[in-house]
C-alpha cells in the first residue's frame, strides 16, 4: 500500500499552501454563490447536501427555492417528508432529501431543535458524512476540519501525485493529505477556496495551471492529464421494465406513492397497469420513456387516458387523485411531472 509521505519542502511549507489558496479565494473565489451570501450552519448544511453528486449551476435554483420555503431550521423542522421531497423534485438522488427529514427528527429528539456545533455530533446525523461535517464546521463555524469532496480530491491528488491501486486506498491517503494541509486559521476562506479551485482552474480534463495559485509546488502542474484507472468492478446497469396507466379527469390525475426502495422511494408515480383493470381497446395516449438513474435504467410504457369521473382503486396502494394545478406541491420524478403537465 502506498503511504503518504510529504517531502520536507512541502511539510515546511504547508502553511504557505493554505495561505496561497486563502489569498486566491479572497480575490477570485465565487463569492456570489447564494449559500455564501447569508452564511449559517443551516444554509451550509442544506447546500452541502444538495451539492453532493450535483453541479453548482443545477443546485442554485433548487437551493434558492428551498431557502425561500424553509428560511431557517425552525421552519424546516415543521415540514413533513412529503413537503421536503416536493421541494427536491427534479434534483435527483432523493435519498438526500429523505436523510434531511431523518436528520430533522434527530435534531428535534436529541439536540433540542439545534443543529450540532461539533464534528462528532454532526457526523452522527443521517446523510452527513465526514466531509460534509468538516465543511459545516469550517465554513459555518470557522474551525479548521479537512474535507474531501470530488473537487478537493482532484486538487490534492494532483498536488501530491501519488499513485494508488484502488479507490479505497486512494481515499484513505487523500484524507491524510487533507488533514496535513488544512490550516487551522481562516478555514472558511481555505475550505471555500480549495473547492472553488477544483471546480474552476483544476478541472477534470483541462486544468488551467498558469492561473493556479499553487502551481509552483504542484507535482502535476503543466503536465498532460493522465488517465488513471483504479481497480473497480464495473457492472452494467440493469434495466427495469415498467408498465403504467395514467387515468386523468379534466382537473385531476391518479397517482400512487411508491414505497419500495429500489428507485423513486416516496415519490408520486403512475399506477401499475396490472392494478388498473383497463381493457386493451380503451383509447389511450401511449408514451414510452427511457430514463437512466444512477444504478439502473427505467424502460417505461405509460397509457394515459381521460375519464369523466374519478374512481377508487381496489387495492391497498397509497393512491390519490392529485389536482393538476397542484402537482408542484408533490414530489414527482421529472419525466412523470412533464407528462402530467401536458394532460
Amino acid at each position: 500500500m502506498a503511504m503518504v509521505q510529504l517531502n520536507q519542502k512541502k511539510t515546511s511549507s504547508m502553511n504557505n499552501f493554505g495561505r496561497k489558496i486563502v489569498n486566491w479565494y479572497k480575490k477570485y473565489g465565487r463569492h456570489d454563490l447564494p449559500w455564501r451570501t447569508d452564511i449559517s450552519p443551516y444554509s451550509i448544511w442544506i447546500s452541502e447536501i444538495m451539492l453532493q453528486q450535483t453541479q453548482v449551476k443545477t443546485v442554485i435554483p433548487y437551493f434558492n427555492n428551498f431557502m425561500q420555503k424553509y428560511p431557517n431550521l425552525d421552519a424546516l423542522l415543521e415540514a413533513s417528508e412529503d413537503e421536503i421531497l416536493a421541494q427536491w423534485s427534479g434534483l435527483g438522488f432523493y435519498r438526500r432529501a429523505k436523510n434531511i427529514y431523518k436528520a430533522c427528527r434527530t435534531i428535534c429528539e436529541e439536540y433540542n431543535r439545534k443543529l450540532p456545533d461539533n464534528i462528532s455530533d454532526l457526523e452522527s446525523l443521517p446523510g452527513i458524512g465526514r466531509s460534509t461535517a468538516g465543511a459545516i464546521m469550517s465554513i459555518a463555524y470557522n474551525e479548521g476540519y479537512p474535507i474531501l469532496d470530488a473537487n478537493v480530491k482532484r486538487v490534492l491528488g494532483r498536488y501530491e501525485k501519488i499513485s494508488f491501486k484502488t479507490e479505497n486506498e486512494r481515499n484513505k491517503n487523500l484524507w491524510l493529505i487533507s488533514e496535513k494541509l488544512t490550516p487551522k486559521k481562516e478555514s472558511f476562506e481555505y475550505t471555500q477556496g480549495i473547492m472553488d479551485l477544483g471546480a474552476t482552474h483544476c478541472s477534470k480534463s483541462k486544468p488551467v495551471c498558469n492561473l493556479c495559485p499553487i502551481n509552483k509546488g504542484c507535482d502535476s502542474a503543466f503536465q498532460e492529464i493522465e488517465k488513471v484507472t483504479l481497480a473497480k468492478k464495473i457492472t452494467p446497469k440493469p434495466t427495469v421494465k415498467l408498465d403504467f396507466i395514467l387515468p386523468y379527469t379534466k382537473n385531476e390525475v391518479l397517482m400512487h406513492k411508491k414505497r419500495a426502495s429500489e428507485y423513486w422511494e416516496s415519490l408520486w408515480i403512475p399506477v401499475d397497469e396490472k392494478l388498473g383493470n383497463i381493457s386493451d381497446d380503451i383509447k389511450c395516449l401511449k408514451i414510452n420513456i427511457n430514463h437512466p438513474l444512477s444504478h439502473l435504467n427505467l424502460d417505461m410504457s405509460i397509457r394515459a387516458f381521460e375519464i369523466d369521473k374519478k374512481y377508487d382503486l381496489g387495492s391497498n396502494l397509497d393512491y390519490k387523485w392529485i389536482k393538476k394545478n397542484k402537482v408542484n406541491d408533490y414530489a414527482m420524478p421529472t419525466p412523470i411531472k412533464k407528462i402530467v403537465n401536458t394532460l
